[in-house]
């Protein structure tokens, strides 16, 4: 990956052109009410101005996008990049690193196809990092990610790679997902920011495809958490939690987390801690719904055990967005899958939300600039002069169906042309963005 990182870095110096995008509608991400005939003015990788009707500027080139709807790129703040859903649970497992990178390539290409400009990866063991930076500079084709790299708990938690593994199997780089008391948990933070983690993950709690853990169960202490946490701000980097269980859910907002991942089990206190303290839940409905069609379609592709708690958990997921919806909860859109084949589109992901009774504009904020706030770039998330000039644009008017997002036809990734008119451009030679 160094080499990878280094013939990133010298990527083409060819400015991105610049340009005018004519909007027939606009969702910019910041007001309720969307915006018609607008002109968006790009040079180089950002947008200078925004202004109303149709104009043309010498020496810009014009895209017609005069009778589509556009948005901000959209933002999936919960993905596994290096995951392939479509195989058993811990596949990847028996995987190459370089078989691992391959999948991420796919995977993060597919995104970016699916109008998903920026990532949050919340668990890999893979230079997710370095792949990042080639994303960014041009050289590769992919979203923007912010990295957790691996994701960090105790022995026999939901984190640990040998859970439920038969002994004498090992796993390379274990150790850099397992905590060992509050000392460890410091010192653990620290090393994956020095590696390049953007975001820290914690696993208090148990999972549900996973072995020997109990999404009931609290699996790190109080100390713990509160230590990885205190670390991670300190260091100005967020921290997410993955907590189905309430009492995983309850002590990882009072540890203070930033962001509450599944939450599936949370309940009126939990809602209030969120809601008091800025923590934002980022739901997944899209792993939940994929999950419960491949147990009832292939049962035996999972254990007993399995099966047993994905019937108790993923349920409850639409019951709980409905449930923290209406008490003012902030919500982010993440999906926890990447790239399913034959499977729900990414984007998909917005139609569960609001099939649970989210509101079509509020489940568009949430996979733009909830998102973007969540992860904290004031350069995505909104279509504004200054930030980052991602674009993605639909057909018809996803207020009214918000199906049209899993029907994107024009991406725009930091004022480079993408995706036109339903199909992808072959990579083009740029310089790093900013």
């Amino acid at each position: 990956m160094r080499a990878l990182a280094l013939c990133a870095s010298m990527a083409g110096s060819a400015r991105a052109e610049d340009l005018v995008v004519h909007a027939g509608t606009l969702i910019d991400g910041l007001s309720d009410k969307p915006r018609h005939q607008i002109s968006i003015v790009i040079h180089d990788d950002r947008i200078s101005e925004i202004d109303d009707g149709f104009i043309t500027r010498r020496g810009f080139r014009t895209i017609d996008l005069s009778r589509k709807t556009v948005l901000p790129g959209l933002i999936d703040a919960h993905v596994h990049l290096q995951d392939i859903p479509e195989k058993t649970p811990g596949a990847n497992l028996l995987m190459s690193e370089g078989d691992l990178y391959v999948v991420v390539l796919r995977n993060a290409y597919r995104m970016l196809e699916s109008g998903f400009t920026s990532v949050r990866d919340v668990g890999s063991s893979v230079d997710l990092p370095g792949i990042d930076r080639g994303f960014r500079a041009g050289f590769m084709q992919g979203p923007r990610v912010w990295s957790s790299l691996e994701p960090m708990g105790p022995v026999g938690g939901h984190s640990d790679p040998e859970n439920g593994l038969p002994e004498g199997i090992s796993v390379i780089n274990r150790e850099n997902a397992l905590i060992r008391g509050p000392v460890d948990a410091v010192d653990k933070v620290r090393d994956h920011v020095r590696r390049g983690a953007r975001v820290i993950k914690l696993m208090p709690g148990g999972g549900v495809s996973s072995l020997n853990d109990d999404p009931n169960n609290l699996t790190m202490t109080d100390e713990e958490m509160t230590a990885a946490v205190g670390a991670a701000h300190a260091l100005g980097v967020k921290v997410a939690a993955h907590a189905h269980g309430l009492k995983s859910i309850n002590h990882a907002i009072l540890a203070g987390v930033d962001s509450i991942e599944h939450g599936t089990l949370a309940d009126a206190e939990s809602y209030r801690l969120m809601r008091e303290r800025g923590v934002v839940l980022v739901p997944t409905l899209s792993i939940g719904a994929w999950r419960m069609r491949i147990l009832k379609d292939n049962p035996g592709q999972f254990s007993a055990q399995t099966r047993a708690k994905a019937a108790a958990v993923l349920p409850r997921g639409p019951a709980n967005v409905a449930a923290a919806y209406k008490a003012g909860v902030r919500i982010a859109l993440g999906t926890d899958v990447s790239a399913l084949q034959g499977g729900m589109p990414e984007a998909g992901e917005f139609a569960l939300l609001v099939d649970a009774g989210m509101s079509p504009m509020d489940a568009i904020f949430a996979g733009t600039r909830n998102a973007a706030e969540l992860i904290g770039s004031k350069d995505i998330g909104v279509v504004e002069a200054g930030r980052f000039a991602d674009l993605v644009a639909v057909d018809g008017d996803p207020l009214r169906d918000i199906s049209e997002l899993q029907r994107v036809s024009f991406v725009m990734k930091a004022g480079q042309v993408i995706k036109i008119d339903g199909r992808m451009r072959p990579l083009q030679e740029t310089s790093p963005e900013g």
